[in-house]
């Protein structure tokens, strides 16, 4: 919005207005919200309103400072919202107004303004926030009142002071102005107003410990303290309540909130609202479920209510039915309550007409052939262990265990059931080939992929990706935390899946059509996306991306030796090849990964793929591609890859196994200890979602195995001992041959202290030649370990950059990318153009200055101007900027012929020189550096021009070097930059030559 009112006035008027709406807030007696009995209160907004029902204190807090009113509350937070964009995967599940008329809402908390605030137009937001308050107002929800609205600001940005997140000191200049102009809307309409901004600030300032995940989503204890400071804002003071009675009623929200989120937030929501609720009867049997729900949520209403009054003997599922996490998304039939007036489900007709018979895991051995010179045994089946029922993928941990992925409730979890999805692990105590003992890691609702992660496990269940970890040894997670939230769960077989922890350090997942992901992260405005294909996102910083479209049900995902990436789609089988673009002139785009076929394929649907690693495998099939395949050729295909200058081709070989057994659904493989290909098998009649009615009676529920296929003759590999083991044997396991080893010393190393690892790692790859395959693998390892543990090496990079293996060059070239990227990220979040004592009041976003700056010719816009063209000799230093990739000067003026002495200062953390050149020649001579590949460190990337004038080498950090030479004879602006790839755009400035 424009206007002509000078800056400091209009900065004036924001202020004035929050402290307007500061003290309508307080208005009524206490500086209390007036809460009615029975009022029905919804939440709307953001991730911040979204994980407060995870957590449950804001509703405890608030039913206990209320105890006779009977208040309802529902949480209709979606991650990635806005205040005028609330964008959903499908259009039948209903706008905003929709569900607040079901809720019945007669008082709305609406928490809006971190996404929005990266466009960095707070008037343009206040505006919103007045229309949208205008037209609430127009609606009466409950069919009675106009909805009373409480207005919360963003939380500020933590900074925890990390060296994997920004430091939030651009992100709070941003929301602060958001905050202000909210206010100033709250005041205007009369609506009351908490500054979460100023509170969190306080806060996070008070506190010992942590209160967010990553700078900007509450953690648990985060989750309380705003609880808390909300409640005292509104109720005027926390309840008096005990502990005891306090952390029942908090079980009773969860469990009342598990229900609620199954119902509003209901999975595989294509066949409840989509297009494919149209099929075989999906729309009456999933709305069903949803009115079931509706009232499974209101009964747990009661029991709040109470327990918020203290009535006895009201009882809440125990610690011994739930997961640690108390009662959210209660696995457990929750026998403590009256559900007796919850509708019967929907009785479903199969429209299977064939018969179902099921094989035994012993049995079904006689269905399958194998490849001559292999054989298989049955490892473990329900017969043994029910819990593996559904296994939809398995993977092996660092003590060599094999864990499965168990999705028992496929395609979703029903009401008045038990949830018996789970991550699984089994254990062959006696090595013989048969696991001998089974544990339930975690109940875990959809776990459609999984990935091991600093000393935890990464685990799918959608809409968000969990951190689970077990931190006293029992095998038993006791920690649980919503890493990502916003991946959508509108398709659940379509959903997140293949979870892989790539050399990068990004854990990468597939996803399909249907869905509409919107993600949340500390970097950048929402990441909004439809499209499917391969996605990842980075444990570590909490960096989201899209990586390349891959259509329609994309699953598998698999790494090679050297970092060759391949995928596949479920639908087609179609299996490709995941390359950089060589053409992307080192740009650190989001377009620069391109996708190409690997082999014409003759067989589909794919849910997975794998290489094939392992020196218990006859020579022949090690780095075999093997496809998964599940209807039609049930087994799995082998195919031989061939390279040629970074282009992977395969041909089909044969099959690997295939089985005449008409339920065998080979998922996913992995490679044991002891060398073995562990598989697991679905073992389904009914496969896919668009053939059969959502709960097809025929869907089987029961059964599910894991086979082991061995070579014949040939000796088992020795297992390799990985966890706990010291950091030095760790990189010693870097050069084992098997690839499922050095990923595993990988996830090893991901948990352990990252200074110890790199320095050792430094040491330890010392010893290699990157002009041998060999040492350049080693090298190549230690280089992706740094990216792993979010750290640069560029001497390491540049060795490999200019290998003559030609493997180990194009992997450098995918590092040389990532760290660029990694500089794009961090130079969004400089202030750039903030020197002290510059007017900091109307700024552009950093994208748009840096964007503006560049365009200039000049990137550090507000940095200081230096005139020594009145001194003898022009004596200076300039600095470069920690962690902005800047330079602290952006114009030196002198005479012409001048004698100069110019030092460059390094106090960044990495590499910079200063490389002055002729009038307008800053982008070609940029060009030529980043063209110098690999060997640009031996020329300490500057480049053979006539253009260059004078250069530094690479100054590293704390260091400097002096320049003297002498002033060009002809004036005009001669540009200094950096010319370490991907600094130039960026550290930029001028020596301005007068007469």
């Amino acid at each position: 919005m424009q206007t002509n009112q000078p800056i400091s006035i209009r900065r004036l008027l924001s202020r004035f207005f929050l402290l307007l709406a500061v003290s309508l807030a307080g208005c009524a007696p206490s500086g209390k919200f007036d809460f009615a009995e029975h009022d029905r209160v919804a939440l709307i907004g953001n991730a911040l309103a979204e994980r407060m029902q995870y957590h449950g204190f804001l509703e405890t807090y608030l039913q206990a400072s209320y105890p006779e009113k009977e208040l309802v509350f529902r949480n209709l937070g979606f991650t990635g919202d806005q205040a005028a964009h609330r964008p959903r995967a499908h259009e039948n599940y209903g706008d905003a107004d929709e569900h607040l008329s079901r809720v019945k809402a007669n008082v709305i908390f609406a928490f809006f303004g971190y996404n929005e605030s990266f466009d960095d137009t707070p008037e343009k937001f206040g505006q919103q926030v007045r229309e949208w308050i205008d037209s609430t107002r127009l609606k009466k929800y409950d069919g009675v009142n106009v909805p009373r609205i409480v207005l919360f600001s963003p939380i500020a940005h933590e900074n925890l002071e990390s060296p994997d997140l920004p430091s939030g000191e651009e992100n709070n200049r941003r929301l602060e102005a958001y905050t202000e102009a909210m206010a100033a809307a709250a005041a205007e309409k009369q609506v009351v107003f908490v500054n979460l901004f100023e509170g969190t600030k306080r806060l996070y300032e008070e506190s010992k410990a942590p209160l967010t995940l990553n700078g900007i989503h509450l953690n648990e204890k985060g989750n309380q303290e705003v609880a808390r400071l909300i409640t005292v804002e509104l109720a005027g003071a926390e309840p008096g309540i005990r502990q005891a009675q306090f952390d029942k009623l908090r079980k009773a929200v969860l469990n009342k909130n598990g229900r609620w989120f199954n119902r509003y937030r209901a999975t595989d929501g294509n066949d409840v609202w989509g297009g494919r609720s149209e099929l075989h009867g999906n729309f009456e049997t999933l709305q069903r479920e949803l009115v079931m729900l509706d009232s499974m949520t209101a009964n747990r209403d009661k029991r709040i209510w109470a327990v918020a009054r203290g009535e006895k003997g009201v009882q809440v599922v125990s610690d011994e039915e739930e997961p640690f996490w108390g009662v959210w998304e209660s696995w457990a039939v929750d026998t403590t309550i009256d559900d007796s007036n919850v509708p019967e489900p929907v009785k479903v007709v199969s429209n299977f007409k064939g018969e179902v018979v099921y094989l035994s895991g012993e049995a079904a051995i006689d269905k399958m052939h194998l490849a001559p010179g292999l054989e298989i045994n049955l490892f473990a089946s329900e017969e043994q262990f029910p819990e593996i029922a559904n296994p939809v993928t398995v993977k092996r941990d660092t003590k060599g265990r094999i864990w499965v992925a168990s999705w028992e409730t496929y395609p979703k979890r029903e009401p008045l059931k038990e949830m018996k999805d789970r991550l699984v692990i089994l254990a062959d105590s006696d090595r013989d080939g048969v696991a001998d003992k089974s544990t339930t890691f975690a109940r875990v609702h959809n776990p459609t992929g999984f990935e091991f992660w600093n000393n935890g496990v990464i685990v799918v269940s959608a809409p968000n990706i969990l951190f689970l970890k077990d931190t006293d040894g029992d095998d038993k997670a006791d920690e649980r935390i919503v890493l990502l939230g916003g991946i959508d769960a509108a398709d659940t077989h379509h959903s997140a899946n293949n979870l892989f922890y790539g050399p990068d350090g990004f854990i990468y997942y597939q996803r399909g059509v249907f869905m509409l992901s919107n993600v949340e992260t500390p970097w950048r405005k929402n990441y909004e996306a439809r499209k499917p294909g391969l996605y990842r996102f980075n444990p570590r910083t909490y960096q989201f991306d899209f990586v390349v479209e891959n259509s329609p049900n994309a699953h598998g995902i698999s790494f090679d030796k050297w970092g060759y990436q391949f995928i596949t789609d479920g639908t087609s089988g179609r299996a490709s090849q995941v390359y950089l673009d060589p053409e992307t002139h080192g740009s650190a785009g989001p377009d620069d990964f391109k996708t190409r076929q690997l082999f014409q394929q003759t067989v589909r649907p794919v849910p997975g793929n794998q290489v094939l690693s392992s020196t218990h495998f006859p020579p022949e099939y090690e780095n075999n591609f093997l496809i998964y395949n599940v209807i039609g050729f049930l087994g799995i295909k082998r195919y031989q890859l061939t390279y040629d200058n970074g282009v992977v081709q395969g041909k089909e070989i044969g099959d690997l196994i295939y089985s005449d057994d008409p339920n065998f659904r080979p998922t996913s493989g992995v490679i044991g200890a002891d060398g073995a290909l562990y598989i697991s098998d679905w073992q389904n009649p009914l496969i896919g979602h668009m053939q059969h009615n959502i709960r097809d009676p025929k869907r089987d529920h029961e059964h599910g195995r894991i086979y082991r296929i061995t070579a014949t003759g040939r000796p088992l590999s020795e297992p390799v001992a990985i966890a706990g083991e010291p950091v030095e044997k760790l990189l010693d396991l870097l050069q084992h041959p098997v690839n499922e080893v050095r990923h595993q010393v990988q996830i090893e190393l991901s948990g352990r202290d990252r200074e110890e690892v790199i320095s050792k790692a430094k040491e330890w790859v010392k010893q290699f030649d990157a002009s041998d395959e060999a040492g350049a693998h080693a090298m190549l390892e230690v280089l992706w370990l740094h990216q792993r543990q979010n750290k640069t090496n560029p001497e390491l990079l540049g060795k490999l950059l200019g290998s003559p293996v030609e493997h180990a060059r194009i992997a450098a070239q995918r590092v040389e990318w990532f760290r660029k990227y990694q500089e794009k990220e961090m130079a969004a979040h400089s202030q750039a153009g903030l020197a002290a004592g510059a007017d900091t009041t109307e700024r552009t976003s950093p994208a748009e200055g840096a964007a503006h700056a560049h365009a200039a010719g000049d990137t550090a816009v507000g940095a200081k101007t230096v005139d020594l063209s009145g001194e003898s000799q022009a004596v200076l230093s300039i600095a470069t900027i920690p962690e902005r990739m800047l330079f602290d000067t952006k114009e030196v003026i002198v005479k012409a012929g001048q004698p100069v002495k110019l030092t460059l200062k390094n106090p960044d953390f990495m590499p910079h020189n200063l490389v002055v050149v002729s009038p307008g020649a800053a982008d070609e001579v940029a060009q030529l550096a980043i063209d110098m590949g690999g060997k640009g460190f031996e020329k300490q990337f500057v480049p053979q021009s006539s253009k260059v004038l004078h250069a530094t080498r690479l100054v590293n950090n704390n260091e400097e070097q002096t320049l003297e030479f002498k002033a060009p004879s002809k004036p005009g602006d001669y540009p200094f930059l950096c010319t370490f790839p991907g600094h130039g755009t960026m550290m930029r400035g001028i020596i301005k030559v007068i007469n």
